[in-house]
């Protein structure tokens, strides 16, 4: 999930600490790193490390509208099935955004 956990800047742990941490082969770490490179969510610098990218927070934000969108697609379609209308779904979501 995207949780805001990681800043940018922020190192990302090296391949074989990830994989040793998670019991993983390092070439499955390898891998990932370069998938979140080439979407620029980081960026790599040889010999010094692995860092959360700075410049791609509107593709962050992206995804987790998508995110959202998921899971009220599903949320949608669950009222849908129970005969629930878009405006009782809509005062649900409002008293629930609501609390906290």
């Amino acid at each position: 999930m995207l949780k805001e956990e990681l800043a940018p800047g922020d190192a990302l742990p090296s391949i074989r600490a990830f994989a040793n941490d998670l019991k993983v082969s390092v070439l499955t770490i390898r891998r990932v790193y370069e998938e979140l490179e080439q979407e620029g969510f980081v960026t790599s610098q040889v010999g010094i490390g692995t860092f959360i990218s700075a410049g791609n927070l509107e593709l962050l934000r992206d995804s987790r509208r998508r995110l959202v969108e998921q899971k009220m697609l599903d949320m949608i379609q669950t009222a849908k099935s129970l005969k629930i209308s878009k405006e009782e779904l809509n005062a649900m979501m409002d008293i629930l955004y609501e609390e906290d």
